[in-house]
């Protein structure tokens, strides 16, 4: 993994000491790129959800990124959309999943991210969502459609100018291919947490990765910020990890796992599992 010689005393330096940064500087210190994990809360149903996720998150998931299903995903593709359509059908909601990250939270240590888009947020109540977000034991959200510039929507409700029970709630933001260099350069200032660098254009879980193009953009941005920089959309198999965990400080992993629930939700727990095994195994050796 190559992540800077200094990033674990930039860290200790520009971040409080939240679980999500103690995180980054133990897997720093064992030579080797977190593993994240996206998981949708209540596919196929909201027990069997659960015990996937604290099957997988005992397997040796480093960060719980928990999908909020939402009935117009559009920047994912369609196994996450189909999983989306599932665990709505069984009944998950916003107010369903905090409740979700209450229960893991009692009995899992890892830091808890939740994904989602600002329709559900914006229903529920921005400033009630993060306050209950906090209290139930998250630490962070990412809004994939609300733009960076408009993250005081979320971190003004932030408790004590951004502390909270973990130590920081965390507005996770995107940089894409897409996105031009001035911008670029603002994210990655404003960044805390850490940084979903989107590896190619599309939707998740589709198209292929131009694997030269994508280290040397994260390399460039290394001198942008001390946050660490974590790579997702279409890490489908441990050759994938195994590439990014040369460049990247993170990999971030979706429709790998909901395929699995897709396959068969009956052995999802144990299948997951196994891959995230696996791809514990070829980042480490």
């Amino acid at each position: 993994m190559s992540n800077g010689n200094h990033i674990t005393e930039r860290l200790i330096i520009q971040q409080k000491m939240s679980r999500l940064t103690e995180t980054f500087i133990r897997v720093r210190n064992e030579n080797r790129p977190a593993v994240i994990g996206y998981l949708t809360a209540g596919d196929p149903d909201e027990k069997r959800s659960e015990e996937i996720i604290g099957s997988v998150c005992r397997s040796g998931l480093d960060v719980l990124e928990l999908g909020i299903p939402f009935s117009d995903p559009t920047a994912d593709g369609p196994v996450i959309q189909r999983a989306s359509q599932r665990a709505i059908k069984s009944g998950m909601t916003l107010e369903k999943g905090l409740a979700m990250v209450a229960r893991l939270r009692q009995r899992l240590d890892l830091p808890i991210i939740l994904f989602s888009y600002y329709n559900p947020i914006f229903v529920f109540g921005t400033k009630r969502f993060v306050r209950e977000a906090e209290s139930a034991g998250a630490d962070g959200v990412l809004v994939v459609d609300l733009p960076h510039e408009l993250s005081d929507e979320i971190m003004q409700y932030v408790p004590q100018s951004g502390k909270s029970q973990s130590g920081q709630f965390h507005f996770i933001r995107l940089i894409a291919p897409t996105t031009g260099a001035d911008r670029r350069s603002d994210i990655l200032r404003r960044a805390d947490g850490f940084v979903y660098i989107v590896s190619r254009r599309g939707v998740t879980g589709s198209g292929s990765i131009d694997w030269d193009s994508l280290a040397a953009s994260v390399n460039e941005m290394r001198s942008g910020t001390a946050v660490p920089l974590c790579v997702g959309f279409g890490i489908r198999s441990p050759e994938d990890a195994h590439k990014i965990a040369a460049f990247a400080d993170g990999i971030i992993i979706g429709s790998a796992f909901e395929q699995r629930i897709e396959d068969d939700p009956n052995t999802a727990a144990d299948s997951a599992a196994v891959f995230l095994r696996e791809i514990r195994r070829v980042i480490t050796s």
